[in-house]
């Protein structure tokens, strides 16, 4: 996966795919995650991130959209 960082020469996003993800964050690859909060609450559902992931992160920017959407940008904490 290490490769995949070297050979971009730009920004890579990737959306809903959460298996990916967990695979991305336990290989220390991500810099930086964009979540948007909707102001829903659900009784139910998939886990945002897998059991097996964990990860301190560090707010950087957040917005609120005027649908009451928030918007939160977040590196990983190396420390």
């Amino acid at each position: 996966m290490g490769r995949l960082r070297e050979q971009s020469n730009g920004v890579l996003a990737i959306m809903g795919s959460g298996e990916l993800i967990g695979s991305l964050m336990a290989a220390d690859l991500i810099d930086e995650y964009l979540l948007m909060i909707h102001p829903v609450v659900l009784g139910s559902g998939r886990r945002l991130f897998p059991d097996n992931v964990c990860t301190s992160l560090r707010l950087t920017d957040s917005a609120c959209s005027a649908g009451g959407v928030v918007i939160a940008t977040y590196e990983p904490s190396r420390d």
